[in-house]
């Protein structure tokens, strides 16, 4: 009846979504001033900043439903690889207090989204690929 990889792929949906909608509903409640001042520090028009609105609230819903999760994930890697290059783009390679890397966090959720998109949505999904 169910199918162990079909559950895994909805666990897998539903961590990464859910977790990174927190980030969201974070910048929601208090704005993305933060994200604007790295973004223009770049060198990057302001206008891009908007962009994690999309990256972490529309394509974590997108991938918690398993509506067009694999390309959900795609957008959500690249919300991540920005955010990796924003925050640390000059200390890729330091390590934090407890001495995991800094971009720890950040990579975690890349990697996941690109796990996602390789295995693709699972059969408990809104549109079942």
């Amino acid at each position: 009846m169910f199918q162990s990889n079909d559950i895994a792929k909805l666990v897998l949906r539903l961590l990464v979504g859910l977790m990174m909608l927190f980030h969201g509903v974070e910048k929601i409640i208090n704005g993305i001033n933060g994200v604007k001042h790295l973004t223009t520090s770049a060198g990057l028009p302001e206008f891009f900043s908007y962009g994690v609105y999309v990256g972490e609230i529309v394509m974590p819903i997108l991938i918690v439903l398993g509506l067009y999760a694999r390309m959900a994930s795609v957008f959500l890697a690249l919300n991540m690889m920005m955010a990796i290059f924003l925050v640390y783009g000059d200390s890729l390679f330091a390590l934090g207090k407890n001495g995991a890397p800094v971009i720890e966090l950040p990579l975690f959720y890349l990697v996941l989204s690109i796990i996602i998109f390789l295995l693709g949505s699972g059969k408990y999904a809104v549109n079942n690929k």
